[in-house]
């Protein structure tokens, strides 16, 4: 007789990527409630401005750091925070929504640090190229820069797994074509911006640093490096 096993029925997420999405669930239901005035008394209305000005990526301010050559830390530090600020609970509520499923799916093949790394390195680059090629005073923010990164490692694994397989492997770009294309309609429908910059940037690093970090990805570079030597 075998034993019952007592596996849950869908495999549990990355405590890593549980944490991300808290993060973001979290500063969006705070600064919700206190746009509604439920929590934090009439300062709470002007709670969501105060951190974007404080934690947005600004164009203006990278540029005037890059012009100067000065690098304050709290300016500094907009690369990797604004990904956790967004314009409304729909914003927030769609990006964590992408983060879970993507995160699941990298997480489990590549590890939390895998994440963790693509996840600040797709933000962070998303938002240094939209201030150098779009430079648009409006602020950056949310999470789709970082998800968009995500995107990139899903991407790499299933064009291994298809060429593995002798399957076309260019199958593997259906989702951002996908998504890029629902970008494009939306655009001409409501009015184009320029974050779709950010976001390709940061399905460009995913992808890239996806080669180094999924298993064997390192020695296989390695590997490459010796062959040309």
């Amino acid at each position: 007789m075998t034993e019952p096993h007592n596996e849950p029925p869908v495999n549990p997420l990355p405590p890593i990527v549980i944490a991300l999405f808290l993060v973001i669930v979290g500063i969006e239901a705070v600064l919700n409630l206190g746009a509604r005035g439920i929590v934090g008394g009439a300062d709470a209305v002007g709670w969501r401005i105060g951190v974007m000005e404080r934690y947005a990526f600004s164009s203006e301010i990278f540029t005037w750091m890059r012009e100067t050559g000065r690098w304050p830390i709290e300016h500094v530090m907009r690369t990797v925070t604004y990904p956790f600020v967004h314009a409304s609970f729909t914003h927030a509520l769609f990006a964590g929504v992408m983060l879970l499923a993507l995160g699941k799916m990298v997480g489990e093949e590549m590890g939390s640090f895998a994440v963790l790394a693509i996840f600040f390195v797709s933000a962070a680059g998303g938002a240094l190229l939209y201030a150098m090629l779009i430079g648009r005073p409006t602020p950056l923010i949310g999470a789709f820069p970082a998800v968009y990164g995500l995107i990139g490692g899903f991407t790499y694994m299933l064009w291994l797994r298809l060429g593995q397989l002798g399957e076309k492997q260019i199958r593997a770009f259906s989702l951002i074509g996908f998504l890029l294309f629902i970008q494009l309609v939306f655009g001409l429908l409501f009015g184009s911006n320029a974050e779709w910059v950010a976001d390709l940037a940061g399905f460009a690093l995913g992808f890239a640093l996806s080669t180094i970090l999924v298993p064997g990805g390192w020695a296989r570079m390695v590997e490459r490096l010796r062959q040309r030597d």
